[in-house]
């Protein structure tokens, strides 16, 4: 249920109407907007839907990014609003962002860039962490593993394809970011799925599609359609990369601490825990999320005043 009559209402205000011409005619470099907390997803949501313009609303914390997000999207329509999470941890820390993180922000990628099923978002809602860190060129043009039932394709190439995209393969499906095979079914936890799928084939043919609880590895509920994995890094170990790993390996093996080690598995095809932190001389280039958005695209800070 959405509700466009409020913010049509909210928009007919003289000082709002104002705001909003200036945005349609980009009369302004910049405008300051004062309004009460509660009022503001109203104003964005005016600013949606009333000019032509994307809208890239930048908050302060998490937790004002998905509620903001979940308001919106009860004012707009949730297919019009995105939320694009930033990385749980530092630029610099040897650890990786959780998978379900990866698989949000790749799906915004790929709906900004038109690559997906859902159309481009109208408003980008971005804690300013996720604004600020460089991420790797052309994320939007991963695409994902899409299966569909009735459809014809060969396990082993589709087990290839997922270790591509970073799944680890495993006996038992317990976590994001795993698959397993056995004989003729395919178990498999998308990044963006509440629950596993466990895909049967006949022959070749995907037979059936289906959620699995992890509990007890049963499945319920109806047949799905079909399953859509998106990739669980950022940071895919390609033969160029691979090849960059393992000339870095040779010239930081002088180097104290493990950064040579880190490079050599890397060249050796392996998915290295926090080596998202060494994209910038792995890859030709790093952008911002900024980069990706329209070039008329209206950047909205919500500052809170105290």
């Amino acid at each position: 249920m959405t509700f466009p009559g409020l913010v049509d209402l909210v928009a007919a205000d003289p000082v709002v109407a104002s705001a909003l011409d200036d945005a349609r005619q980009a009369r302004l470099p910049a405008l300051d907007l004062t309004a009460p907390e509660s009022l503001r997803p109203f104003l964005v949501a005016a600013l949606a839907t009333h000019t032509a313009r994307t809208v890239l609303l930048v908050t302060s914390t998490y937790r004002e990014a998905e509620a903001l997000t979940t308001t919106l999207g009860s004012l707009i329509g949730e297919e019009r609003v995105a939320y694009y999470p930033a990385w749980e941890t530092l630029p610099h820390e040897r650890l990786s962002p959780r998978s379900d993180t990866v698989g949000r922000r790749l799906q915004v990628l790929r709906r900004l860039k038109g690559n997906d099923a859902l159309p481009a978002p109208r408003v980008v809602v971005a804690p300013v962490r996720s604004v600020l860190q460089p991420q790797v060129v052309g994320l939007g043009d991963l695409l994902p593993v899409t299966l569909r039932a009735g459809e014809d394709t060969d396990l082993a190439d589709l087990a290839r394809a997922l270790v591509d995209a970073a799944y680890v393969r495993v006996d038992l499906v317990e976590r994001r970011g795993e698959f397993a095979v056995r004989g003729g079914i395919l178990d498999v936890f998308p990044p963006t799925e509440e629950h596993p799928v466990r895909i049967d084939f006949f022959g070749d043919t995907v037979d059936e599609i289906r959620s699995f609880a992890v509990a007890d590895q049963r499945s319920f509920g109806e047949p799905l359609a079909e399953v859509t994995a998106s990739p669980c890094r950022e940071l895919l170990i390609t033969d160029e990369v691979r090849r960059r790993a393992a000339v870095l390996a040779d010239q930081t093996s002088s180097v104290p601490g493990n950064l040579s080690e880190l490079f050599e598995r890397i060249s050796q095809g392996h998915a290295v825990d926090g080596m998202e932190a060494l994209s910038p001389v792995l890859v030709d280039a790093l952008e911002l999320l900024i980069d990706v958005l329209p070039a008329d695209t209206q950047v909205l800070l919500s500052l809170i005043h105290i």
